[in-house]
């Protein structure tokens, strides 16, 4: 097993959520990475912080603790049958997050988010909230 991790889950951790450190600590051994959206994400919230240079440093260096997992064809095509399945249903998610789902489903991953009855409509996505 590993884990994704959503951006809110990173600013829990930021924020020094005591719930989430205690997670990672927990669960030290088992292998983390972040999604290039998820970094993405990160990147855009810093630049427009009030504290957009002191931020930005502190995203730049994730991925020197996670790796950052791309968007290859088979995510894409994970993505698009996701994308298909929730519009025939009538309950569409953002792209941006159906992509990071895609991503944790591809690699069979634990998606680590806050926001777990958003996520929870994707059939198979195995979901972990670590602020509760």
């Amino acid at each position: 097993m590993a884990y994704l991790l959503d951006s809110d889950t990173i600013i829990e951790n930021l924020r020094n959520s005591q719930k989430v450190k205690a997670r990672l600590i927990e669960r030290a051994a088992i292998p983390k990475a972040i999604s290039v959206i998820t970094y993405g994400e990160l990147l855009y919230g810093a630049k427009v912080s009030r504290q957009a240079e002191k931020n930005l440093a502190i995203i730049r260096g994730l991925p020197d603790v996670f790796p950052i997992v791309g968007i290859g064809r088979s995510i894409i095509e994970t993505f698009i049958d996701i994308k298909g399945g929730l519009e025939a249903e009538g309950q569409p998610l953002d792209d941006m997050d159906l992509m990071i789902a895609a991503t944790a489903l591809t690699l069979n991953y634990c998606l680590v988010t806050n926001n777990t009855r958003h996520f929870g409509r994707i059939a198979g996505l195995e979901l972990e909230n670590w602020t509760q």
